[in-house]
């Protein structure tokens, strides 16, 4: 017989089965000899008072658990049909294991490198300030998840079927704790490992994918998509494509544009990225000092609204680093990021102000590309304020709050380095003003925030896409153009490696409904 049941369980005991076996048998009035295994579905940490980990867990009793893994067996394709995938990010892979799936063949394009050459363009732009347009943080094989944390929290579960993605990850090499966590996390020293895996899986079964592919044109007959041209000379055709490029192609919206396929501007959000020691945000989470036995780097999760704007913490990094996101020369853009273990001594989040049309509104004659341009405005300025370097632009935040010039800054994590720089001036009003009213809203609700061993690091600016690419609801197809399947973060329908896997095979399903494929 089986039983679904939650219990407590205190962090010093998370690791103990008997312990656990205990507590579940207790809860059903049984013995613990009576119990004859169990499983943890659901994982989550309550630290609101003394931290405590919350366990739903299924109880067997008078026989053995039947749980495991639904390993997906790919055969290779037999359609003679062929779909181009524009980017190889999670929304272009899970799109083209999809297809695998339907026996459709799918043709990846990416535009950078296999996600082990990425790691020298990464380096060079870490340690010698050079970025490679087409290798950094966001482009390349994994997209800018790769190396960039790998975070799976997502709530997505209306758009498709979650556990099935977590499942595909765990089948090439990620944890299995992904698949009970609250918040699961992967790590950037695993993904380039698990994408790997998956680009095998793809090739042996039938599918295809050209790196360094840079998708420079489209080719339309018709109105009908037939196929791209890559670095301005390579033709290659299929019969549809799914175009998952991520939200920082900016050449691609322009292509668009050129061709007279709509796109429009879209709200998104920009700010800085905050840095604390990770012991001083363990010790406010955890309501204590001293050791944390089993329990991870703490995390947060803080949001308020500021005169008509919302200002939120976004892609916080408990023991992570910050990282430089750029995608092209002359402009600074900061990420963060974690390995498996989060053993970083700091804590990092983007803290970002919701912006729209009232703060585009001097670049309307740039329609559709407001949001963009103003974007890219904030990145050269953070650029122009490190004096042309990739050492970004920081402030303390009590100086920041007070209006002072940072005579030192704290320790980083950001590897090319920091420039003292008073970013409560430089920074549009409409930013800086919010932020520094949430720094005090959000110290009410975690008591030792605002501090002055924490930092602000400029800038963040690419929280989401600052366009979207429109399709049908249900076709998933773009109005103006047969065959063509705007996918993932870059056509604006997802925010995260999960939503957009999920939205990369919805769009691997519309493809194969508009084939008549079933």
């Amino acid at each position: 017989m089986k039983y679904n049941i939650e219990i407590n369980i205190l962090p010093e005991y998370i690791n103990d089965e008997k312990y656990i076996i205990s507590k579940a048998s207790k809860r059903l009035k049984l013995t613990p000899v009576q119990v004859t295994s169990f499983n943890i579905i659901r994982r989550s940490l309550d630290a609101r008072k003394k931290p405590v980990y919350r366990l739903a867990i299924e109880v067997y009793v008078g026989e053995k658990s039947k749980k495991s893994i639904d390993k997906l067996n790919y055969i290779p394709v037999s359609s003679k049909k062929k779909v181009l995938i524009i980017g190889f990010g999670p929304a272009g892979m899970f799109a083209a294991l999809r297809l695998i799936e339907l026996g459709i063949k799918p043709i990846i394009v990416e535009r950078g490198k296999d996600v082990q050459k990425r790691r020298r363009d990464i380096r060079a732009l870490q340690q010698e300030h050079i970025v490679n347009p087409d290798s950094n943080y966001c482009f390349g094989e994994g997209g800018a998840g790769a190396y960039s944390d790998g975070k799976l929290y997502t709530r997505s579960n209306k758009r498709g079927n979650v556990k099935k993605v977590l499942e595909i990850f765990v089948q090439h090499g990620a944890s299995k704790d992904i698949l009970i966590d609250s918040h699961p996390h992967i790590g950037s020293n695993i993904l380039p490992k698990v994408v790997s895996s998956i680009r095998q899986i793809i090739i042996d079964n039938g599918g295809e994918i050209y790196f360094d592919s840079k998708v420079t044109d489209f080719i339309i007959v018709q109105d009908e998509l037939k196929g791209v041209i890559a670095n301005d000379k390579e033709e290659i055709f299929g019969d549809a494509v799914i175009l998952a490029t991520g939200h920082s192609a900016r050449d691609i919206y322009y292509l668009l544009y050129k061709l007279n396929i709509k796109i429009e501007p879209k709200p998104f959000a920009m700010g800085v990225r905050i840095e604390h020691p990770q012991p001083l945000i363990n010790e406010i989470q955890y309501h204590s000092k001293g050791k944390f036995e089993n329990l991870p780097a703490a995390s947060y999760n803080l949001s308020c609204n500021v005169d008509g704007r919302g200002v939120y913490s976004f892609c916080m990094c408990p023991g992570g680093i910050i990282v430089p996101a750029a995608t092209a020369p002359e402009e600074i853009v900061v990420n963060g990021m974690s390995l498996s273990r989060r053993n970083s001594p700091y804590a990092n989040s983007g803290i970002v102000v919701s912006v729209g049309e009232n703060e585009w509104e001097k670049y309307n004659d740039h329609y559709p590309f407001n949001g963009l341009k103003l974007q890219q405005e904030i990145e050269h300025l953070a650029f122009k304020l490190a004096n042309d370097s990739q050492s970004a632009p920081a402030q303390r935040v009590t100086d920041f709050v007070e209006g002072r010039f940072s005579q030192k800054l704290p320790n980083t994590s950001y590897i090319p380095g920091l420039t003292s720089v008073r970013l409560d001036e430089e920074l549009p009003s409409y930013i800086t003003g919010r932020i520094k009213k949430a720094l005090y809203i959000f110290n009410k609700k975690m008591k030792g925030y605002y501090t002055e061993e924490a930092q602000i690091v400029a800038a963040e600016t690419r929280t989401s896409s600052p366009i979207r690419i429109p399709r049908n609801k249900k076709a998933l197809m773009h109005e103006d153009i047969k065959g063509l399947f705007p996918s993932g973060e870059g056509a604006g329908y997802a925010g995260g490696i999960v939503s957009a896997a999920i939205d990369g095979e919805n769009c691997a399903d519309a493809v194969s409904r508009y084939f008549n494929i079933r």
